[in-house]
Parts: structure tokens; sequence; C-alpha cells
């Protein structure tokens, strides 16, 4: 038999196969199917947890507003508190971040940028920077000059200087301005500035013609997104670091998507070479400098990887979890081997919120009825 004919046979059978999976998956259509599961003691503990009496005046505590759960791509769990609902696109601060990630994640698919490009080839404003790759920004390790410090700190902070006062006309050359204190991917300092050059370079990548409408063409109408607004600043470029709005519902495809290993339905969306890149701990990071509990950087998403010489950040969860967090307590955390995806939105002040107590609370409630 000839050696062509097998080849299409091969791939024949493949694509059958790969139809017939996501057939018999669940996806979400104009709307997700919804299979609440019934009240146990342990949602009961999970709902005290993140639904603790709410005192609005002094703004403390654990402070949710809303907590979605998906499992086998059906809701399961839903609550919201006022005046966040169902159809409220929430703001999400630094997930935004990993949304420009997966939107980067189309392009790099689409071979309009590779990796160890110079970001200085799709952003010229970052010519006197020419060692910076795009990876190194993925990784939050340009070795730019940059303090990421927010209410507490705002005199000296980078981030906030970029946001509301001398940067905020033009986020990304306020970040290229700043001088270099390292080399490049040899450390990693977590940094808003790396987000919004990525998010400029974009721009370089697509085109300016596609670029204001790119996010919604690769990415959120594909997954059937129509709740998303992202922000921008007066050049044009997206808030990357920061200004993205949709809903809970909406937000949880974006997790169904890296769950599924960067497949939406019968198409490949995300190359399974980028889906392993951002969940691969960047090599630079020194996990015994960080906090107990903070999450190990990959490529603009967050990861519970356990490195040598130190314990799983949240010890409760799966070693394989990633998860897409910001400010205030907002999180999208993916657990692909339990095939969970959770959706928190919240307005935390004072540092009470600890996800691996949530991760726990949501794995007794709801990882163990996980159907194969």
């Amino acid at each position: 038999m000839p050696t062509s004919f097998l080849r299409r046979l091969s791939l024949v059978f493949g694509l059958s196969l790969l139809a017939s999976t996501a057939q018999a998956e669940n996806w979400p259509q104009a709307d997700w199917q919804s299979q609440p599961a019934p009240p146990s003691a342990a949602i009961a503990e999970l709902e005290a947890y993140a639904f603790a009496p709410r005192y609005d005046a002094e703004r403390k505590g654990i402070r949710s507003d809303a907590l979605l759960v998906i499992r086998d791509g059906q809701i399961v769990y839903e609550r919201y508190a006022e005046p966040t609902t169902a159809q409220t696109p929430h703001l999400s601060w630094s997930m935004a971040k990993s949304l420009l990630a997966t939107t980067l994640g189309v392009a790099y698919g689409e071979g309009r940028f590779k990796l160890d490009a110079p970001v200085a080839q799709y952003y010229p404003p970052m010519a006197d920077h020419p060692q910076i790759k795009i990876g190194h920004l993925l990784n939050w390790a340009s070795g730019l000059a940059w303090q990421e410090d927010y209410e507490y700190a705002p005199l000296k902070s980078s981030v906030v200087a970029m946001l509301y006062t001398r940067g905020r006309d033009d986020m990304a050359a306020f970040t290229a301005a700043h001088a270099a204190d390292a080399a490049p991917g040899t450390r990693f300092r977590y940094s808003s500035g790396d987000s919004n050059l990525l998010a400029a370079a974009l721009r370089g990548m697509v085109g300016q013609q596609a670029y204001a409408d790119y996010p919604w063409t690769a990415l959120f109408e594909p997954l059937g997104i129509t709740s998303a607004t992202w922000e921008r600043d007066a050049s044009g470029t997206f808030i990357a670091s920061s200004y993205a709005y949709m809903t809970a519902r909406d937000l949880a495809r974006v997790g169904l998507l890296m769950q599924r290993g960067g497949r939406w339905g019968e198409r490949q969306l995300l190359p399974a070479a980028w889906i392993d890149f951002v969940a691969t701990p960047f090599a630079g990071y020194q996990a015994q400098l960080a906090k107990l509990g903070d999450a190990v950087p990959g490529g603009h998403w967050w990861l519970n990887a356990e490195l040598p010489g130190s314990a799983r950040p949240w010890p409760d969860a799966p070693a394989d979890t990633i998860a897409a967090l910001g400010h205030w307590g907002q999180g999208l955390y993916v657990m692909p081997q339990e095939n969970l995806v959770v959706v928190r939105y919240a307005d935390d002040r004072d540092g009470s919120f600890q996800h691996n107590e949530l991760l726990k609370r949501v794995r007794a409630a709801f990882a163990a009825e996980v159907q194969p």
C-alpha cells in the first residue's frame, strides 16, 4: 500500500477521532450548560470561606464578588454578591496579562512572531534595549529597572506612574524609557510595564488595521465571548496590564480553553508548543526568595509548580494548576487533570484571602465527582 495513502488514512482517522472526542465533551454554545451540584457540607464550607459576612464600611476580610466552578465543561456552582451578577463585566486587573498571553498564543500559531525575536522588531521604541526578547517580557524578565508597588507605596511606584500620571498617555513608551538594571532573561521581576510592552508589540505583529479588533477576532469571538471590553491608552495600545473586563462566565471560557490544552471544539486555537511555554516555570525564578504561597511565574500565567528546594505554592491544589491572578483577589484557576475551572472575582483589601484555602475547599466540594 503506498506510503502517501497511509499518511492520508492516518490523517483522516486522526481528524475523525478528534471530532468524535470534541462531540463527546461538553462545550458552551451561546451559554453554558448547567448541572448544579446538590447541597453538601463541603459546599457549605466553601461558601462560609468565600462568602463570609461582608463589612463594606471597613472593606476588610474575604470579599468575593463572584465564584463560578466549571466541571467537565458544565457549570456546577455559581454565586454572586451584589452588585455583581452573572451579567456584570468585572474588572480583571492583572488577569488581563494572561488574557494577553492567550491572545499572543493565537498570533504565535499564525506565525506572526518568534519568542526569541527582539521586542524592537515589533515595537521600535525598544531600540535602546536590543537584547530584550519577546520571551523575556512574557517571563517578566526584561531586566528593566521597574518598581511594581501599588497604593501602599505610590511615590516610588513605576506602575502607578504608568497607569495614572506620567505614563498614562503612552504606557509602552513610558516603560521603554526605563533603564536596565539586569541582563534580560536572568532575573524575575514582576512588571506591568513588561505586559504593556507586549501589547504594543502585538500591534507590530498584526498591523495597525487589524490591531484594534485582534483580541476579538483571534480569541474572544472563537470562544463565544460577548461581554469583553479592553481599555486602551491615548496612543491606542491595549492596557494589557490591568484594564480588561468580562463576565465570570466568559472568563471561564478562557479557562476551559487552557484546561483542554488550547483546543476549542475541533479547533486547536493555541499551539501545543504555546501551552508548554506558558506552563513552564521561568528558569531564572528563585522560589526560595518568594513569599509563602506565591505562585511560580510561567509565560504570563502563574503555576503551582514544585521547584527544587521549595514546596508547592498551593499544597492542596494539583501540581498542574495554572492560574491568571489579579489585584484585590481576582483569580482564574485551571486544574486540567481534574477537569475543573474556577473563576473568582473579588474586592479583597487586607490580604485575608488565600488561594490554597479556596482551592482546597473547591476540590473537596467538586473534584471527587469528576467523570473520566
